[in-house]
């Protein structure tokens, strides 16, 4: 079983590029997890209060339960899924069943902050885009997908996205194998990524 983590800040490109992977490999030979499932459960906060966390902080990822799933994965079992609610800023009651494949993918922005989790990871990808391209990208994601109003995403972004990416996002870069460039001549870094994944899943068969 192959393990890849795909880490990137926000508006980076992560998901197209987390799309592109699976495409390539099969989406039935697929098992996709995203860090943004495994914030903390916040039940006990307002919803003003919670408004307010700093949900681009490696404090607000439960990795105990991150990193649990992903080695029940590894081993071959399932598990239940947690979800989140972006129009909550909480954690869902609901959650997914979800089954190990032959491939397993961990992305979020801050999945390679945790040194547990990274030394899992047989394959780590991180996806490069410049800030005012990530800036742009969260403007649209944010207020077209979130409901949120230009004023909160801006705010947010300068108190604390744009903070933490300096702080714990873009030095994680250095643990990743491979940097992808997320722009219009990405294709030649997502077919390199392929061969090696391919040629990884290869040798796991042998």
């Amino acid at each position: 079983m192959l393990l890849i983590g795909i880490a990137g800040g926000t508006g980076s490109g992560k998901t197209t590029v987390v799309n592109q992977i699976v495409e390539a490999l099969n989406p039935n030979r697929v098992t996709l997890i995203s860090q943004d499932d495994y914030y903390k459960e916040n039940s006990n906060l307002s919803y003003e209060e919670r408004c307010k966390v700093n949900f681009d902080h490696p404090s607000a990822i439960d990795f105990d339960l991150l990193i649990e799933h992903v080695k029940k994965l590894k081993k071959g079992k399932s598990i239940q899924k947690p979800l989140y609610s972006f129009k909550d800023h909480n954690r869902s009651a609901e959650t997914v069943l979800t089954k190990p494949e032959k491939v397993i993918i961990v992305e979020g922005i801050l999945v390679f902050t945790n040194r547990e989790l990274r030394n899992i990871m047989d394959i780590k990808l991180f996806v490069y885009a410049d800030s005012d391209e990530r800036l742009i990208r969260r403007l649209r994601r944010d207020i077209k997908e979130r409901g949120r109003d230009l004023d909160e995403v801006i705010s947010r972004y300068q108190e604390t996205i744009k903070p933490m990416h300096e702080q714990f996002i873009e030095p994680s870069k250095s643990y990743a194998d491979i940097i992808i460039p997320h722009d219009d001549y990405n294709s030649v870094a997502i077919n390199i990524v392929k061969t090696v994944i391919q040629e990884a899943l290869n040798n796991e068969i042998k």
